[in-house]
């Protein structure tokens, strides 16, 4: 199964070129790794990222804040093109923000303001693995400091890079190598040696033996 990358950032602001073209490397980087494109469905950042997907042969999923894509284009003012699905959530721009996070197995922050930045929070404190494009303004420039006064052990992980081609394959390293098993908010469930916590053992079942 494809791995889901979620790309949040600035919709809107003072947009410098080098950071739309940042972010067009992101999209192209996710889609030349094989991995879906998820976004708000919103203008900006988020769309450069989904154009530069869709125009390297990816998958781009939006998750929009409308009931419908009318709703979508006329009261939202948010864009269709460069997406090959919306999922209409009718939940407005901050209540579409949780289905945005959970629906993306690694989630990137690009520029950003106070919706992405609480897009981030949402990700931390549920344990995704979050990657930070460093050098695109926003929160990105206050993340480490954030980080430092939160201090809350949620099982997060986030790893930085002013590289979008390289930092996506750290994340993609370090999700197979390790971050699989971080255990499901949902379940409750703790993964150790591939075996939810309370699950019945297969009868030839051995531990891993590796880091």
């Amino acid at each position: 199964m494809k791995l889901k990358i979620g790309v949040m950032g600035s919709a809107s602001g003072d947009l410098h070129r080098r950071h739309l073209e940042i972010a067009y490397r992101l999209g192209r980087a996710i889609a030349e790794n094989d991995c879906i494109t998820v976004t708000g469905a919103c203008p900006g950042l988020p769309l450069e990222a989904a154009r530069g997907a869709k125009e390297a042969g990816g998958l781009v999923v939006g998750v929009s804040p409308g009931l419908s894509e009318w709703e979508h284009v006329h009261r939202y003012h948010s864009p269709v093109e460069h997406h090959d699905v919306l999922i209409f959530t009718g939940s407005g721009l901050m209540g579409r923000e949780v289905v945005n996070i959970r629906s993306s197995d690694i989630v990137v922050i690009i520029g950003g303001r106070s919706g992405t930045l609480g897009e981030f929070s949402i990700a931390y404190d549920e344990g995704k693995l979050v990657g930070v494009v460093l050098g695109t303004g926003g929160i990105t420039s206050e993340i480490k400091y954030i980080l430092r006064v939160i201090k809350k052990k949620t099982g997060a992980r986030v790893l930085h890079d002013e590289d979008p081609e390289r930092l996506v394959k750290g994340l993609l390293s370090y999700y197979r190598s390790k971050h699989f098993r971080h255990p499901s908010v949902h379940t409750h469930f703790t993964v150790q040696n591939n075996v939810p916590s309370g699950a019945a053992l297969p009868p030839d079942w051995k531990p891993e033996t590796g880091n």
